[in-house]
């Protein structure tokens, strides 16, 4: 898929005006889409012209508001010099004059509007902490917030969650998006992803219980996982026990995945917890389990089935024993007679003690013997 994603990237960058992406995109093609798909120096060159004239005009007009001190006008430069680098691909100078806003903010809006410049730079840079901490400063003017702007907060975070792999956070956040979000917000995210991220952080992660109740039950998440039919039917189906058919739309959806941006480091992972909770879940109902029938339903051999388990066992994820000879696993269930005559013999041992205290404090009054805390002279 190189090639149709080098020709993609080339006419999109062409509509704007990073010329340093161009040279790279150029480099490489290296010559393989033919004569319409290379270097183009007149281009360059004259967007470089436009780039250093618009440079130097933002330069003079700020330089005129610092001398007459004009907050909202320096303010705005400064957003301008953000939008000027960001659009030539400079993040870091982008991210830098973003920031610079920051003191020249009257409102909660501007405020709002610097995090959201600086969590959009900062996500592209790959700099996470930045969005944590910018997200939290723009959650602390909640009465300027709109729903918008609330749903594309919980996407950011919940990036930054993901990128971290705190993916029970991550599930989360997505979770918490809005519906509102829309198509408000595809420079970073498209609801799609919304219902992807979210829908795989959440298998990945919760329990039997919040599955149903945060992902199945929520009405508002509901409508970002229509979008996505296969990621809606491996939660069904992992919620429903259908492992086979849990296995089957996972392995469908891993070919994209692992070509998604911010996803793709983390395929391997979420696969990994999702099969280990649905063989934990597999497990859990009976006395004993066929190795034969088990292997069946997650579509693997015996022998694979088997190491598996034994990682699950050993890691304490799976109270059981495995017969090798027989291909049979048994469950640990613990001596339920025996639990709960202990914790009779625990509960009259505290009876007895509290007794004997309340007899004692009681016998050391009537013979005033209880302590007076001596007065200041």
């Amino acid at each position: 898929m190189q090639s149709e994603a080098l020709r993609m990237a080339y006419d999109e960058i062409k509509k704007g005006e990073n010329t340093q992406l161009f040279r790279e995109v150029v480099q490489k093609i290296e010559g393989r889409l033919g004569p319409n798909y290379g270097p183009d120096p007149a281009w360059a060159d004259a967007v470089d012209r436009r780039a250093e004239q618009r440079k130097e005009k933002l330069e003079n007009e700020l330089n005129a508001y610092r001398t007459n001190l004009i907050k909202e006008s320096i303010r705005m430069g400064y957003n301008d010099f953000g939008d000027f680098y960001y659009a030539h691909g400079s993040l870091p100078d982008a991210f830098k004059n973003y920031v610079r806003t920051r003191d020249y903010c009257t409102t909660s809006k501007h405020i709002i509007h610097m995090c959201l410049n600086a969590i959009l730079v900062s996500i592209e840079m790959g700099q996470f902490t930045h969005v944590t901490s910018h997200v939290g400063k723009a959650e602390q003017s909640p009465d300027a917030l709109d729903p918008i702007t609330v749903a594309k907060l919980r996407c950011a975070a919940g990036l930054a969650q993901l990128e971290a792999k705190k993916y029970k956070l991550a599930a989360r956040k997505f979770l918490e998006t809005g519906h509102e979000l829309g198509n408000n917000y595809t420079e970073v995210i498209a609801p799609q992803d919304v219902a992807t991220y979210g829908g795989l952080c959440a298998l990945a992660s919760f329990d039997r219980t919040e599955l149903k109740n945060k992902v199945i039950d929520n009405l508002n998440f509901r409508n970002f996982l229509e979008l996505v039919p296969e990621v809606r039917e491996l939660i069904h189906d992992f919620y429903s026990s259908h492992y086979a058919s849990c296995l089957d739309y996972l392995g469908s959806l891993k070919a994209n995945l692992m070509l998604d941006i911010h996803l793709h480091d983390h395929v391997e992972i979420l696969y990994d917890q999702i099969r280990h909770k649905a063989l934990i879940q597999y497990t859990h109902p009976f006395v004993s389990v066929d190795l034969h029938m088990m292997a069946n339903a997650f579509k693997t051999s015996v022998a694979g089935l088997e190491k598996e388990l034994e990682a699950l066992i050993t890691d304490n994820q799976i109270q059981a024993r495995i017969d090798s000879h027989n291909k049979i696993l048994y469950a640990r269930h613990s001596d339920q007679r025996n639990a709960t005559f202990q914790r009779v013999l625990q509960t009259g041992t505290e009876f007895d003690g509290d007794v004997r205290a309340m007899l004692l404090r009681v016998n050391l009054i009537k013979h005033d013997y209880n302590l007076r805390a001596s007065r200041k002279l």
